[in-house]
């Protein structure tokens, strides 16, 4: 069993669960992110630490939808292990329902100096 990251992550990209990963299996999008399903040990301490609750078990019942773009976005986008600064309206989009139209297939663009000020 491994964990998937699903739609609650779209738009709030927390991002408290990377630093605690111990395989470091996350994968950043522009506005989300997913885990390398062949990475994950089943340690399940990101589950806990994800304040937008976006991380389930596979055995979830909303894992199944999420599983394979999980995997597609894994192998593309740029991984991540150390938390950066969750979009400015992250907690306006916390919770809504209907954001997979949302999903941005562009990768995760590293933040600046000047994006942090």
């Amino acid at each position: 069993m491994t964990y998937v990251v699903t739609e609650n992550c779209i738009r709030c990209k927390f991002m408290d669960c990377v630093e605690v990963c111990p395989v470091d299996c996350f994968y950043a999008g522009e506005n989300m992110l997913v885990i390398h399903p062949d990475e994950c040990i089943d340690c399940g301490v990101c589950e806990p630490e994800c304040p937008a609750q976006a991380i389930v078990p596979d055995s979830d019942a909303a894992a199944p939808a999420w599983t394979e773009i999980n995997r597609q976005y894994a192998n593309l986008w740029p991984n991540m292990n150390r938390k950066g600064t969750p979009p400015p309206d992250a907690e306006e989009w916390n919770g809504k329902p209907g954001k997979k139209e949302w999903l941005s297939p562009n990768p995760h663009l590293p933040e600046t100096a000047d994006a942090k000020s």
